[in-house]
């Protein structure tokens, strides 16, 4: 096993840097990253344990993720990825009204593809209303469904006949908003036609009072109404600031998405410690970490919802549930999302002094940076 030192390991990322795009490495150059990755990964997870120490009375849904509070209001839509049939997503609208920094579609969002008119993309296929009850007599009823992508808001009377029709057949949803284009009349329409559960992405709006407001509106009409959104520090101090409020509204359940980048917001969190869970998604080391603060206040304030740590490993847990029948021991739909290993992003993690590695050994001759690897 290669430890790595950090100081090398620096000296590496730097070099792996400079080279040109299409340069590949070699086979001793990829152990070197492998294990520069691995070892910060492992330095991030010893230096966040006492932060889940700290969550007093926290429960996981059969090992798969780590919440706090209430836990007969963890949502069911939740449960549905995570240990029903997975996450199906029901995708229709390509346009969003806010520009987040934190989306994963940052800079592109003008050019998303459309869907299609009367269409709705469901397992990568698209398909009309009409043809669910044949989808279901054949593939059998999905614990649930979600509708994403983008906001959905946007032409939310588009909605409301699908959403009939999945409520017909008994299978559980829930939808995604920003909440800025929510309203008395469009919420209560989405509960009449069967909408099970509604999530704000209250750090979108920065907390805004009216979406709060609209948080309030929705559970008036909708069985489960929560908050769902990438952890980041503005969200963590704005939500800090109007906690009251926002627990006023009645909601069942707060997730706290652990932010993670692809080629079009990472350049927003440039100088950021980052790093890589499982070689898979790269996120700031921040995210989960403030996730964990959080729900510590929640466990010590006895708030009366549940807080829901969605990290990198309860990502990891839900392609292993995705892939659990059909699938071969192991089988996992997670991924990174780039091409290749960005290795300028991981530079300011190795040079926070914050993230020591645990084991560091001189590298073996072959492996050192005057050498010639091969």
């Amino acid at each position: 096993m290669l430890d790595i030192s950090k100081k090398d390991a620096l000296m590496w990322f730097r070099f792996f840097d400079s080279l040109p795009e299409d340069e590949e490495l070699t086979t001793r150059q990829m152990e070197i990253a492998y294990a520069v990755i691995s070892q910060l990964e492992e330095a991030v997870e010893i230096r966040r344990k006492p932060l889940i120490d700290s969550v007093r009375n926290a429960f996981t849904l059969g090992s798969r993720t780590l919440s706090s509070g209430n836990a007969e209001k963890f949502p069911k839509g939740c449960v549905s990825c995570l240990s029903g049939s997975g996450l199906t997503a029901v995708r229709k609208t390509n346009k969003c009204n806010l520009r987040c920094k934190f989306c994963y579609n940052f800079g592109a969002m003008d050019e998303q593809e459309p869907i299609g008119r009367g269409m709705w993309e469901i397992g990568g296929m698209r398909y009309r209303i009409e043809d669910i009850p044949k989808m279901i007599a054949i593939q059998g009823k999905p614990s649930g469904v979600a509708y994403v992508y983008l906001e959905p808001f946007m032409e939310i009377e588009e909605y409301y006949p699908i959403i009939t029709e999945f409520a017909k057949a008994g299978v559980y949803q829930h939808l995604y908003t920003n909440g800025t284009l929510a309203s008395e009349e469009n919420l209560r329409m989405l509960g009449e036609s069967g909408l099970n559960e509604l999530r704000f992405n209250l750090g979108a709006s920065n907390c805004s009072d009216r979406v709060i407001e609209n948080m309030t509106a929705a559970k008036r009409f909708i069985p489960s109404v929560g908050i769902e959104t990438p952890m980041t520090p503005e969200f963590y101090e704005s939500f800090l600031m109007k906690k009251d409020e926002i627990l006023a509204t009645g909601i069942d359940f707060i997730n706290l998405a652990e932010m993670h980048l692809n080629e079009n917001n990472i350049d927003n969190y440039a100088g950021e410690s980052l790093y890589m869970t499982r070689f898979g998604y790269i996120s700031p080391v921040f995210s989960r970490d403030l996730t964990l603060k959080l729900m510590a206040v929640c466990s010590e304030e006895d708030w009366p919802v549940c807080v829901h740590d969605c990290s990198n490993m309860t990502k990891v847990m839900r392609g292993l549930n995705l892939k659990k029948e059909g699938g071969w021991f192991g089988n996992n739909d997670y991924a990174m999302e780039f091409a290749s290993i960005p290795y300028y992003a991981f530079i300011s993690a190795l040079e926070d002094e914050t993230l020591p590695f645990v084991n560091e050994e001189e590298l073996p001759e072959g492996y050192r940076i005057g050498d010639i690897v091969i």
